[in-house]
């Protein structure tokens, strides 16, 4: 079963023992082949830091502090990409998908779809939890393979969101909880709160609930993999 657990909001921001998130477990069998499907990207893709897709935290990052996202010509904002576009490269990523679920005999329906200005490939079926693995770290590292592999048919980074069973859905819901408690703390006692470390997707979720209320404000703090939620009285 998936770990849903979710963060803790009550670490106040003078706490200097950060709380860093527990590592994933995940099944052995279903790990190995997803490195197996990502050994055929890698190698075709031969993408290094500069020219590869950019990574979600920092895209998701710039976005949600208001700052333009950059593109793989080294800082420049992305190009505007059409919906058939978009289109194109969730069919690449399902197609990958596919082929993963075939080396792994799991059973799964896949649907390609444009949302939010971002390709999305959503999958649903039984026995698919060890592709989200644990806080959805498998699910990560599965769109990260799955980026890879459209970059190397297109030749230009994307933004794909993979999500698996509704995992994804499910954790906005948990992390909306938490940024509301947040919130409320900040509010009765008037100090910063600082939250668990998250993933890219995770302190997105939070920054988008917490700039939609009034007299608080957000940002992310640190480095990977402890980099975390501040909530703070706005200014």
């Amino acid at each position: 079963m998936t770990d849903t657990s979710i963060p803790r909001a009550e670490q106040p921001l003078e706490d200097t023992d950060p709380v860093v998130a527990a590592g994933s477990t995940e099944d052995a069998e279903t790990s190995e082949a997803v490195a197996v499907a990502g050994d055929s990207a890698d190698a075709d893709a031969a993408i290094d830091d500069r020219n590869g897709p950019d990574d979600e935290d920092t895209e998701d990052d710039e976005a949600e502090e208001g700052k333009p996202v950059a593109g793989a010509n080294g800082g420049k904002p992305a190009a505007a990409t059409s919906d058939a576009d978009l289109f194109r490269q969730s069919e690449i990523a399902a197609d990958y998908v596919e082929g993963l679920l075939d080396i792994l005999d799991y059973d799964g329906d896949i649907d390609e779809l444009v949302s939010g200005g971002r390709p999305v490939v959503e999958v649903v079926g039984g026995r698919l939890q060890a592709l989200v693995g644990q806080r959805g770290a498998t699910l990560e590292a599965l769109q990260e393979l799955t980026r890879l592999a459209v970059f190397r048919q297109t030749g230009s980074p994307s933004r794909l969101l993979l999500d698996v069973g509704g995992y994804r859905a499910t954790r906005r819901k948990e992390l909306s909880a938490v940024a509301k408690n947040a919130v409320e703390k900040v509010k009765q006692h008037g100090e910063a709160v600082r939250l668990e470390p998250m993933s890219a997707f995770e302190r997105k979720c939070v920054h988008d609930v917490v700039n939609a209320i009034a007299g608080v404000e957000s940002e992310s703090e640190g480095v990977e993999p402890n980099r975390r939620i501040v909530v703070r009285p706005a200014d």
